[in-house]
């Protein structure tokens, strides 16, 4: 079996992936160093556990990771998957192969590609239901627009993009539907660092759906 490794694109430059965390930055002390401005010091991670590999973001860079060009937060990684910290690419290689039920494949590909207008504005539909209250709805168009300084209008024109790209029907509780399918992506999650209600994009994968749709 090949040896798990990530493969630095611009350089060629091969570095074993550790049994435990591997560490991806632009720090001097991390594993992966990657020589890029959009790279924060310590921007990501590599966890192996019983011979699985996942990459989680680590929120400390605007920049974000993706996983074949779509942001994640925390995902499992298969062999070939092309990692990109901010506009540094890489590649694994070596990951042992299983085959994965239908479902959770369709899962992998679910997350559509997104501005980051529209990551702002699920951020901000998303804040209320994240916070320590028991339920509270996603925020409405007014109040989005009024968190990102934008007109409700706008939002409002950002919203039905969103719905299409992630094939959110027409009906009741679509925002709360959005924002459901949102958080189950990992696209957002809370940031605890700051105190309730406050999120950010690309930080986790919760295992259910945190909003009540009924």
């Amino acid at each position: 079996m090949d040896m798990p490794l990530i493969r630095v694109e611009d350089t060629g430059e091969v570095i074993p992936l550790r049994d435990d965390v591997t560490t991806i930055g632009r720090g001097r002390f991390v594993h992966v160093r990657l020589d890029d401005a959009s790279v924060s010091k310590l921007h990501a991670q590599i966890v192996c556990r019983s011979r699985y590999y996942y990459v989680e973001d680590l929120g400390l860079s605007r920049n974000g990771t993706r996983v074949n060009g779509r942001p994640v937060g925390r995902r499992l990684l298969e062999d070939g998957d092309v990692v990109t910290f901010g506009t540094a690419r890489c590649k694994v290689e070596g990951i042992p192969r299983e085959e994965l039920a239908a479902e959770a494949e369709l899962r992998r590909s679910a997350a559509p590609e997104l501005t980051r207008r529209e990551l702002d504005v699920l951020v901000s539909l998303c804040r209320p239901a994240l916070s320590d209250d028991a339920f509270v709805t996603p925020a409405s168009p007014r109040e989005i627009a009024r968190d990102m300084v934008v007109s409700e209008a706008a939002v409002k024109q950002h919203l039905v993009r969103l719905y299409q790209k992630f094939r959110i029907p027409a009906g009741a509780n679509r925002r709360t539907r959005l924002a459901n399918e949102v958080i189950a992506l990992g696209l957002v999650r809370p940031l605890a660092d700051y105190g309730s209600g406050q999120v950010q994009h690309a930080h986790g994968v919760p295992q259910e759906p945190l909003l009540d749709t009924m």
